[in-house]
Parts: C-alpha cells; sequence; structure tokens
C-alpha cells in the first residue's frame, strides 16, 4: 500500500480494505426511503419555521444559532420551501453520514461485514432517525465532526501531518454549522495531550489548522462581537430560568444508552474500548476524545442529544473490533450464519423502533405504540408540555393558528384592519404566519423573539394589534382597550400555543419603546 508519510510496520500492517460501493448503496437507499416516505406526514417543525425565516435573512450570524442552517434553509427556499423539500436536506445529511460511518470503519481496517455493520448501526439507531426526520443543524453536525475524525485517523495511520489542514477547514465549517464544535475541539486538543500524538503538537500543521479554522469562523465572531454576544446572553437566560432539563452524570450516559438504542450498545461500547485499549493504543486520542466530551456535556448540564454527533466513530470502531473477533474464531471463521445473525439484530432493533420516532402512524395510534414498547422519548425542556415529544408535537397547529388569525384579521372593519398588526410571541408563531399568511393576505408578523428582534420594530407602526399567546394581564398593561377574540387550540400541539388570541386596541407606547425593554425575549 502507497504510504503518504512515514511508514512503520504497523503501518504496513494496518491495512485498509477497498469500500463496499454496492453495501453503501443499499444503505443509502433504505436511509432516503425510510426518511422520504414519512417527509409530509405531519407538518412543519417549530424550528423549521424559524430557520425558514433565516433564510429570508442571510447573516453572518443569529441569536442562538451559526450562520450555515440559514444557508441550508435559503437553499429550500429556492426550491420551493415546501416540507419535503426540507425534510430532503435532512434526509441528505442522515444518508451521508451512514456513508462516512462506512469510510470510518474503512479506514479502521474493516472489511466489507465491518463496513455494513457500522453503516446499519448509523442506520438504525433511534437518535438519528429522529434528527433526521426534520431539518435542524443537528443532522449536520456529525458529518462536520466525523470529517475531523477521518483525517484525524488518516494522520495516525500514514503520519503526514499535513492532513491537519483538512481538519481545520472542517472545523471551522463545523463550527459555523453548529457552536458546540466548540467543545468538540477542546475534546481533541485534550485527548491529543494524553496519548502519543502529542507530538503532533510540535509541528506546524496542527497550528495552522487551528489558524485555518479560526479564519472560517471569524466572520461569525466579528458579528457576534458587533451585536453585543446575544449567543452567549441567550444561553445564560436558559441556564438562569432553568429551560432545560438537567440530568445527572447516571442519568446522562443511560439516556446515551436509550437514544442509540440498548441494542447496539454492545457495539459503540466495543468500539470506545478498542480506541482506548487496541490496536497498541495507536488510536487512543479518539476514546479519549469521547471520554472528555461525555464528561464536558456533564459538567455543562447539556441536552442528552448533544453527544449524539460523535457515535458514528464508535460504531464504525465497535464493527471492527466485532469483525476482528469472529475472524479469530475457528467456529465462525468460515460460516456466514454469525455475520447474518448480527445484522438480522441490528436490523429487527431499528426496524421495531420506526413507527415510534417517524411520523408513519396517526398520533394516537404512535402515543399507543410507544406505550406498548415503553419507549416515550425523554423530555429535554422543563415547560414544552404536549401529548406528543415536543419533535412531533411541534409539528401540528400552526397552518391552524394561522387560519384562526385570518378569520380575527378579516372580521376588522377595513379602516380598523389597515391600522392593525399580528404581535407573535415565539419564532414558531411568526415563521408560521411568514408561510402560511401571504395566502391569507395578512400582513407580515411582529416579534422580538430571538433572531427576530434584530429584524424590527417594523415601520410604520401599526396602532393595534392581534397578539398571540400572552395572558390577559400582561396584553392590558400594554394597551388601552383588550379584547378576547378567538382561541386557538389543537389536540396534538404543544399545550402553549393552545391560548386566547387578544385583540389589543390603542398601545399606550411605540413599539420601539417596546422593544428592548419589553418585548426583546432570548431563551
Amino acid at each position: 500500500m502507497q504510504k503518504i508519510g512515514p511508514a512503520t510496520r504497523a503501518d504496513e500492517r494496518w491495512s485498509v480494505r477497498p469500500l463496499d460501493l454496492r453495501v453503501i448503496a443499499l444503505l443509502v437507499g433504505a436511509k432516503l426511503l425510510v426518511h422520504l416516505v414519512t417527509a409530509g406526514r405531519y407538518g412543519y417543525f417549530r424550528d423549521e419555521l424559524y430557520f425558514l425565516d433565516c433564510g429570508r435573512h442571510l447573516d453572518w450570524g443569529y441569536v442562538d444559532c451559526a450562520p450555515l442552517i440559514a444557508l441550508y434553509a435559503k437553499v429550500a427556499l429556492l426550491l420551493g420551501g415546501s416540507l419535503p423539500v426540507l425534510r430532503s436536506l435532512a434526509a441528505l445529511a442522515g444518508a451521508a453520514r451512514v456513508v462516512l460511518t462506512t469510510i470510518l470503519a474503512r479506514e479502521l481496517g474493516g472489511g466489507r461485514f465491518s463496513q455494513a455493520l457500522a453503516g446499519l448501526c448509523a442506520l438504525s439507531a433511534p437518535i438519528y432517525l429522529g434528527v433526521d426526520s426534520i431539518l435542524t443543524m443537528n443532522g449536520f453536525e456529525s458529518l462536520f465532526w466525523m470529517g475531523c475524525v477521518f483525517f484525524l485517523i488518516r494522520i495516525v495511520r500514514t503520519g503526514d501531518s499535513r492532513l491537519w489542514l483538512w481538519f481545520g477547514v472542517l472545523a471551522g465549517l463545523g463550527l459555523e454549522n453548529k457552536h458546540s464544535t466548540l467543545l468538540f475541539g477542546a475534546a481533541v486538543a485534550a485527548a491529543l495531550l494524553l496519548s502519543p500524538q502529542r507530538r503532533e503538537l510540535l509541528k506546524p500543521w496542527i497550528w495552522m489548522a487551528g489558524g485555518i479554522a479560526l479564519l472560517i469562523f471569524l466572520p461569525n465572531l466579528v458579528w457576534q462581537v458587533r451585536h453585543g454576544y446575544p449567543t452567549l446572553e441567550d444561553l445564560e437566560n436558559v441556564r438562569r430560568m432553568g429551560k432545560n432539563v438537567v440530568l445527572s452524570p447516571v442519568q446522562f450516559v443511560g439516556q446515551q444508552i436509550f437514544l442509540l438504542h440498548p441494542a447496539l450498545f454492545p457495539i459503540w461500547l466495543a468500539g470506545l474500548v478498542s480506541f482506548l485499549f487496541g490496536r497498541g493504543s495507536r488510536l487512543r486520542v479518539l476514546g479519549w476524545t469521547y471520554v472528555l466530551l461525555l464528561s464536558m456535556m456533564i459538567v455543562l448540564e447539556a441536552k442528552n442529544y448533544y453527544l449524539a454527533p460523535i457515535y458514528p466513530m464508535l460504531f464504525a470502531s465497535g464493527a471492527v473490533a466485532v469483525e476482528g473477533w469472529l475472524t479469530r474464531r475457528a467456529w465462525s471463521r468460515e460460516r456466514l450464519w454469525p455475520k447474518a445473525a448480527l445484522v438480522a439484530y441490528v436490523l429487527a432493533a431499528g426496524a421495531i423502533l420506526v413507527p415510534a420516532i417517524l411520523p408513519i402512524l396517526p398520533p394516537e395510534k404512535l402515543l399507543a405504540y410507544q406505550r406498548r414498547l415503553g419507549v416515550a422519548p425523554p423530555k429535554t425542556e422543563v415547560r414544552h408540555d404536549g401529548p406528543l415529544e415536543q419533535r412531533l408535537g411541534d409539528q401540528f397547529g400552526w397552518e391552524e393558528l394561522v387560519a384562526d388569525v385570518a378569520r380575527i384579521y378579516r372580521s376588522l372593519p377595513p379602516e380598523e384592519r389597515a391600522r392593525t398588526g399580528i404581535f407573535a410571541s415565539n419564532y414558531g408563531e411568526a415563521g408560521a404566519l411568514n408561510l402560511f399568511g401571504p395566502a391569507y393576505g395578512l400582513p407580515a408578523p411582529i416579534c422580538a423573539h430571538q433572531s427576530h428582534y434584530f429584524w424590527g420594530p417594523p415601520k410604520p407602526e401599526p396602532e393595534n394589534l392581534i397578539w398571540l399567546q400572552w395572558g390577559r394581564e400582561g396584553v392590558e398593561d400594554h394597551c388601552r382597550s383588550v379584547e378576547k377574540v378567538g382561541e386557538h387550540f389543537h389536540p396534538w400541539g404543544m399545550a402553549e400555543e393552545n391560548r386566547p388570541i387578544y385583540l389589543c386596541r390603542g398601545l399606550r407606547h411605540t413599539l420601539a419603546e417596546y422593544w428592548t425593554s419589553d418585548f426583546k425575549h432570548w431563551n
């Protein structure tokens, strides 16, 4: 095998086998099929509506997200912005993760079986089925992280330190996708110090990679500085308000096993053990990366799914370890059934959970199926309540809410209608009104939640407002007269949206005066 950099006898034993394109094609086809078939079953997710608005206001930063998600949404808008288009982008990201997982298995020396097993694990894991069913930055995050891991493995395998430059490119793009890549980068840096690869820190290439990553991240960093570090303020508000469910270390680890599927736990655990203690510990840097990142997430009280992007490398390592173990067993070396049984085991484990995760069944049957299996997903945010988990419940009620507002708006006399705006309390409501409102002839919504704060207040300002979600007392504090004019309710939507709708006549002060003090809402 041709070597790019210095070679050793250990390198020669660590051979790379051909990539099985037929296996990849089969896995990718299955991944795309399962998501595209279910893409339009429910409705737009709250965050998807927000990201479409971000796509309409392209910038180098946003209050609560890095800029690439707006670029994905902009692509979707250019293609029509429909639900199938959005979900197709998410499905493609998920398919790319499956491919990358098989490639990692190949880079670790795995053959056809371990490549197939690794990709199948990435296909079957419940967290990835859920994440790839909606358009968010989370579905793309593992592509950047695992791309970095790919080049780190290559550096260890070939000794070519110049590959750090590509690591830097992907790390920088990862930061522009989601800021949690900072934690991934910190974990890799600390893991290098704990592994034989610490010698890479004495070479110029890794420092050049850091400079490249910083250069790519710089536009977002400049945006943060110019806008007063809104993301840090947002994170502090989340912490202060106790928005997220806080897990103990045992609970956090337990939910990792649950989110990745208990049946797949032995495989990724074997992958972690292999990184830490296998192959002469040459890839211990990756084992330490996982351990350190897990520790960071626990200390920072992160949501349970924030660690999900790291697991493809553990699936790849575990699949290679399993293949090696089977090869060394005389009773299985020449027999197909042990490998076929393991593939069937992983397939069955994933297939059983698909109807509990994806919008295949009507909501009432989905809930019944979850109860039958005992697999109701845990909450990640304290105050989001509804009959369905938030990822699914937040896909209901948005078009109906806009229709409720349209009935109220059209009921007003023409002269009053011309002086009336619509106040949306959160970015989901604003996104729904922006998406569905034009068909009803509604004006653009007024909203100061998250990045909508930077896009307002409107000029000229309305005198009256159709007011969503707030309680009557809060509306009365800002209006000379308040009338309840409707009430939105959807049985499968989130509880906070099932609220009265008020008509505020005569604002006590201008929206500009209220904007920073009363209406600004970052959480």
